[in-house]
């Protein structure tokens, strides 16, 4: 085979005006942030040396295969399909994107070489003047100038030596400095089967690069041909698929614009929505504050009138009670020491002043009770637009003043529900307006008082009671009803007269005259316990 000596596409070349030789990520590794030593590309296209990955702390994963893989740079031979089997895997996390990489049979040493990133680390070096840059002959010395056809760098003693050979002397050497232009630099890339031979071939059935001794060798049988001929086919079929992967760099693009755009607005949106929060809440703040105010300031004004009210009364029971202790002193010193004639001379002032005093009407009980509520539940309407709760309330409920209301708490039918509401009022007799009381209420047979009927007590919250039982069997029961554990009286229509004095049934309405066995009935229903209610149930006959 004719080897086809074209210059390789690019190799050196100069670079358009305005481009910058690479930059800190083409030729600096991201772990030590020094230039490229070595340095092996992964495959999810980062680069980092050698050195840097060996570092890392490998881990192990169960591998699903038919076969040995590879990821080296410079491939594998294709190999027979072999069974399904669990094969244990080492692999590495990507330090740049922590993309998982397997590693392939000869650890890191066998991952690609990114020769582009040498060839980028040279380019950044020639930038210094050569500083750090040494000869690839001695490795000891500085650079001076490279052979362009060797394509190898050159200190100042191996450049007469090479130009004294006579293989080399017709080679071109360069000075650095004028390569600084040059795109590409690097050292031919050598065959890792035999390392004196440079990659010129193309092994189409592998498809990998091999040298001149390969073709001879393992590649004997294979189609091969030189990188400058199948250049174009492979990378025609590279830029195909870069053309199908750049509209998804654009639309990621877009939508990362599109995200960082939501973001933003989301930003602003949550700070606007927190101003609102804040300017609800200082605005509530000082609702509920100008409430409590308020609050505390009926509180006082009850507390003053209460304290007035009782001083009042506590002054006229003094001045009452100093009064009668006058009478009564000046009566029984009169009666005890005075003489017959004396007695007689002042009983008319005595009685007189007696019976005024006696005549005088006061409450032995305080004017005023020290009961004062809070209902935080209660609405107390708006206060600066805001809906504000919590009332204060001297309002106390007295069983004396509630009331029983409904057909149902004198006559039932068996096995229907039944039921009356509860009225309770404070002691001027108005509503309270508000539930929360106390209220206890029992139905019980009379024949059975061990086995009283279940009874339901529904607060309606403002003020009324609705209480629901069900009686099983007909007869007389017995109804209590107490709030604050004391009876509530039963009204006068509990015996059953109308206006007319007409005696009336539930049921129907009897117009029967008051006879004076029924006159007599009803002064023994005066009679009773006011708090006792006898509730009559009849049996159900279903028409």
């Amino acid at each position: 085979m004719a080897e086809n000596r074209k210059p390789l596409l690019g190799f050196v070349g100069k670079l358009p005006s305005g481009t910058t030789l690479g930059n800190s990520g083409k030729t600096h590794c991201p772990l030590c942030m020094g230039l490229f030593k070595a340095p092996r590309l992964l495959p999810c296209l980062h680069t980092v040396c050698t050195t840097c990955l060996e570092q890392l702390e490998p881990f192990s994963v169960v591998d699903i295969r038919g076969g040995d893989s590879d990821t080296s740079s410079e491939g594998s031979l294709f190999q027979e399909l072999k069974p399904r089997t669990l094969q244990p895997q080492i692999g590495i996390l990507c330090p740049v994107c922590d993309a998982q990489v397997d590693l392939p049979m000869g650890g890191v040493k066998a991952l690609t070489i990114d020769h582009l990133a040498m060839n980028d680390v040279m380019l950044e070096s020639l930038r210094g003047e050569g500083q750090g840059l040494v000869c690839d002959l001695c490795s000891d010395r500085e650079v001076e100038k490279r052979c362009q056809t060797c394509k190898a760098n050159l200190c100042h003693f191996c450049c007469q030596a090479h130009r004294r050979q006579k293989k080399t002397t017709y080679h071109t050497m360069v000075d650095l400095k004028d390569l600084k232009g040059c795109s590409r630099i690097g050292k031919p890339i050598l065959c890792p089967a035999h390392p004196a031979e440079e990659l010129r071939l193309f092994c189409e059935l592998c498809d990998r690069p091999v040298c001149r001794d390969c073709v001879v060798g393992e590649h004997r049988e294979h189609p091969c041909d030189f990188t400058s001929n199948v250049i174009h086919k492979h990378g025609d079929s590279v830029r195909e698929l870069l053309k199908g992967t750049q509209p998804h760099v654009q639309a990621l693009e877009e939508a990362l614009a599109q995200i960082k755009g939501t973001n933003s607005a989301l930003q602003a949106r949550v700070e606007a929505v927190a101003n609102d929060v804040r300017s609800f809440s200082e605005g509530y703040i000082k609702a509920i504050e100008e409430h409590r105010d308020k609050l505390l300031q009926q509180l006082e004004d009850i507390r003053v009138q209460k304290e007035n009210s009782l001083q009042l009364q506590k002054a006229q029971l003094e001045q009452l009670l100093e009064d009668m202790r006058t009478g009564v002193e000046f009566t029984e010193h009169l009666l005890t020491s005075g003489s017959d004639l004396e007695i007689l001379i002042t009983k008319g002032v005595v009685v007189e002043r007696l019976t005024k005093l006696n005549k005088v009407e006061y409450s032995a009980h305080p004017g005023v009770t020290e009961k004062i509520a809070f209902s935080p539940k209660e609405k107390a309407g708006l206060c600066r637009g805001y809906e504000v709760y919590g009332a204060i309330s001297t309002k106390e409920v007295d069983p004396a003043k509630c009331v029983l209301q409904g057909e149902d708490l004198y006559r039932a039918r068996e096995k229907q529900t039944a039921s009356f509401t509860l009225l309770c009022k404070d002691a001027a007799g108005e509503n309270m307006g508000k539930g929360g009381d106390n209220i206890q209420v029992a139905v019980v047979p009379k024949d059975k008082k061990d086995s009283p009927v279940k009874t339901m007590v529904h607060d309606n919250k403002d003020g009324t009671y609705c209480v629901s039982y069900t009686p099983k069997d007909p007869g007389v029961y017995t109804v209590w009803v107490c709030v604050k554990e004391r009876h509530v009286q039963i009204p006068f229509f509990a015996l059953g007269l109308n206006t007319e004095g007409l005696a009336i049934h539930r049921d129907r309405e009897e117009k029967a005259p008051l006879t004076p066995r029924r006159v007599s009935l009803l002064h023994v229903l005066l009679q009773r316990r006011p708090e006792d209610c006898s509730l009559r149930v009849r049996r159900h006959h279903a028409r």
